[in-house]
């Protein structure tokens, strides 16, 4: 069970509250999203934008909105938890802030190696994923960290798992709709994991589950546990 920015129903996503509140209702992990500040801090945010519309990449640290945390914070507070991160790397080729890609990406695995050096456990609760290969790429060449991709493409599973597993990373997170028991069989084969996104609704939390799909990306954790008995 992944707690879907946290637990967005339950508090603000992305939040150190959203944090608690998934592990609250029973999230085994959460997914969360970063974006690099103009003085090159890492924060939690979903859009490359803060909600008064100013870029998160042209605003220093300690202008950005209450609420919003550092990487480092969330990081920390997951921890505390006994969560795993699924942590998404922003600034793909459609955000505004795509030029901080490479700076984002050096900054965020700085933050984990530090966490890691703390806590050597955290490797293995940790997932680095992105919509964009380079990014994972570049992860999965300078850090011993488990990564997937993002994706909305499906159309050819055996071909999407033969890529992914080529490239070295461990898992593929596809957008619910486009998942079959074909897309969950060719990936399984190629020996990785699947994470679905975002699944909302009992009846197809249980037919994921039917087909073998090895995490669930949910906006709300305890449905998920109640509707799958666990």
């Amino acid at each position: 069970m992944i707690g879907h920015r946290g637990a967005p129903r339950a508090a603000a996503e992305n939040s150190l509250e959203a944090f608690d509140a998934a592990r609250t209702q029973g999230a085994d992990w959460v997914e969360l999203d970063v974006h690099l500040t103009s003085d090159g801090e890492v924060v939690v945010n979903h859009d490359p934008t803060y909600p008064d519309r100013r870029l998160i990449a042209d605003t220093p640290v300690d202008d950005r909105p209450a609420g919003v945390c550092l990487f480092a914070e969330a990081l920390n507070r997951c921890g505390e938890l006994g969560l795993g991160v699924n942590v998404e790397i922003k600034a793909v080729p459609i955000d505004a802030d795509h030029h901080t890609e490479e700076a984002l990406t050096a900054a965020t695995l700085g933050i984990i190696s530090g966490a890691c050096a703390t806590d050597p456990e955290w490797r293995e609760r940790l997932l680095i994923t992105s919509f964009w290969p380079v990014t994972i790429d570049r992860v999965h060449a300078i850090a011993e960290l488990a990564t997937g991709w993002l994706t909305f493409d499906c159309s050819d599973p055996e071909d999407l798992a033969r890529r992914v597993r080529d490239d070295g990373h461990a898992a593929v997170n596809p957008w619910d709709p486009l998942i079959t028991p074909d897309v969950v069989d060719a990936a399984h084969e190629a020996g990785l994991v699947v994470n679905a996104w975002t699944v909302n609704e009992p009846a197809r939390m249980e037919e994921l589950a039917s087909w073998g799909v090895d995490g669930l990306i949910t906006d709300d954790p305890a449905l998920a546990r109640a509707t799958l008995g666990f």
